[in-house]
C-alpha cells in the first residue's frame, strides 16, 4: 500500500476496540505482549516508585483507549485527566471505567503491575484505584488554543504521552508543534514522561492502515531539548515481535522535567 494512502488517526474513523485486540489483549495470537504492554509497565512502576515523581494532577495524552500505563501513576496523583481526540475511543475507555458489560479486559496488565510491585495480593485494588483517579475523560481538539474549550485545565504535575505524538504527527514540524502544545499543559519543573515506537511507518487497526511518524532516537531526544525539558532517563528496546500488523523497529520510553526558567 502506498503510504500517502494510509488513514490519519486523528483525521478518520478508527475501531477502537479492533486496536486494543490487536495489540494488547492477553490472547495467545497477540504478539506484542513484550514491547506493547510489559515493558512500558516495567519501565513506569520503576520511575514511579523511585517517589520523586507525584503530585496531584497527571495529564494523559494517549493513543487509543489504552489504560495500562496509568496502572502506577494513581498512586501518586490525586486526579488522572485523560484527554482523547476520537469519541469512540472515549466511550470505549468508559465502558471500562465504569465496569459496564462487554468492557476490555485488562486484567493481565493489572497482574504484571502487582507482579512487579510485589503485591499480588492487591490485584483488586489496583484495579479500584486506577478507575476512582480516572474520574475526567475530556475530548480534545488538537488544533485549538486551548485543547480542551471551554474548559481550562489546572497545570499538570505530570503528563504521560504514550504513542499518540507517532500519530498524529505528518512530519518532524507536526511532532514539535504538538510537543510544545502539550508542554504547555505542564507546571514549571514538572514532568513529561514519553513512550514511542522509532521507525515505524504504518500500523494497522482493523481492516485499515494508519499513517506513523518515522523518527528516531536522538530526534525525540532533540525534540524534548528544544523545549526546555532536561531528560533523567531514556531507553530503547529493540522489536521482539513477530508480525505484519505494524512495521516500528524500536521502542522508546524517556522521562524528561521541565527546566524553570529564572
Amino acid at each position: 500500500m502506498d503510504p500517502c494512502t494510509y488513514k490519519r488517526y486523528h483525521l478518520h474513523d478508527q475501531d477502537a476496540r479492533q486496536f486494543l485486540e490487536h495489540y494488547f489483549s492477553d490472547k495467545s495470537e497477540v504478539v506484542f505482549g513484550e514491547d506493547g504492554l510489559k515493558f512500558p509497565i516495567t519501565s513506569l512502576t520503576k520511575t514511579f516508585t523511585k517517589g520523586h515523581i507525584k503530585g496531584d494532577i497527571l495529564l494523559d495524552l494517549s493513543i487509543g483507549s489504552v489504560v495500562h500505563h496509568l496502572y502506577s501513576a494513581c498512586e501518586f496523583f490525586k486526579d488522572i485527566i485523560v484527554l482523547k481526540i476520537k469519541d469512540r475511543c472515549i466511550l470505549e475507555l468508559k465502558r471500562w471505567v465504569d465496569k459496564r458489560t462487554g468492557a476490555f479486559h485488562w486484567g493481565h496488565a493489572a497482574k504484571h503491575h502487582v507482579d512487579i510491585e510485589g503485591k499480588s495480593h492487591q490485584l483488586e485494588d489496583k484495579e479500584v484505584k486506577v478507575r476512582s483517579a480516572m474520574q475526567h475523560v475530556l475530548k480534545c481538539n488538537l488544533e485549538k488554543e486551548n485543547m480542551t474549550e471551554p474548559i481550562v485545565l489546572p497545570p499538570a504535575d505530570c503528563i504521560i504521552s504514550a504513542w499518540l505524538l507517532d500519530i498524529i504527527s505528518k512530519d518532524q514540524d507536526d511532532y514539535i508543534r504538538y510537543l510544545r502544545k502539550f508542554s504547555r499543559l505542564l507546571k514549571p519543573g514538572g514532568h513529561f514522561i514519553l513512550l514511542g515506537c522509532l521507525g515505524m511507518t504504518y500500523y494497522t487497526a482493523g481492516k485499515d492502515k494508519f499513517h506513523g511518524f518515522t523518527y528516531d532516537e536522538e530526534f525525540a531526544r532533540k525534540s524534548l531539548e528544544g523545549e526546555d525539558f532536561i531528560i533523567d532517563e531514556c531507553k530503547v528496546k529493540k522489536r521482539t515481535a513477530v508480525s505484519d500488523l505494524t512495521d516500528y523497529k524500536a521502542v522508546i520510553y524517556i522521562v524528561a522535567h521541565k527546566e524553570k526558567k529564572l
